[in-house]
């Protein structure tokens, strides 16, 4: 397969994917850019442990932010950062231990945000930021 039919194939697939696959990605660019506007350095996207994923890691000042970005079309039941329940917090807890394992847990204060973005149509209407939204699970300890 020549490079130019990868990459067609590849565009094809981007079009193919889910819509909520689509939303997520879109708002996850949405989020980073209104942080880093907001003076926090971005780290990483997306990080990966066997226990979960992070969605984007920044620093604020000293702080190790940890954000969960939740995009929604519609706020009719509930808001986004509804869906963070403790289930989900314990999951985001233990994957940024993981983080911070791989860090050789360096003596850093950490915190857990959460960024609601709101589409309309496909394009960004609103963006909310809800910094130190949640601590740790427990029974989870950090420094």
């Amino acid at each position: 397969m020549s490079w130019w039919q990868r990459i067609k194939e590849a565009v094809g697939i981007a079009k193919a994917r889910p819509e909520h696959l689509r939303r997520g990605t879109l708002g996850e660019a949405a989020a980073k850019k209104h942080l880093q506007k907001a003076g926090l350095k971005f780290l990483t996207a997306n990080f990966r442990s066997d226990r979960g994923e992070i969605d984007l890691v920044f620093r604020d000042v000293e702080i190790l932010v940890f954000v969960e970005v939740k995009t929604r079309s519609s706020e009719e039941w509930v808001r986004p950062a509804g869906a963070v329940n403790a289930r989900k917090r314990r999951l985001l807890s233990m994957t940024a231990l993981d983080y911070l394992k791989l860090l050789k847990n360096p003596p850093v204060n950490i915190r857990f945000d959460i960024v609601e973005v709101l589409l309309k149509d496909g394009q960004v209407v609103e963006i909310r930021h809800l910094p130190a939204t949640f601590s740790l699970s427990k029974p989870f300890r950090y420094g």
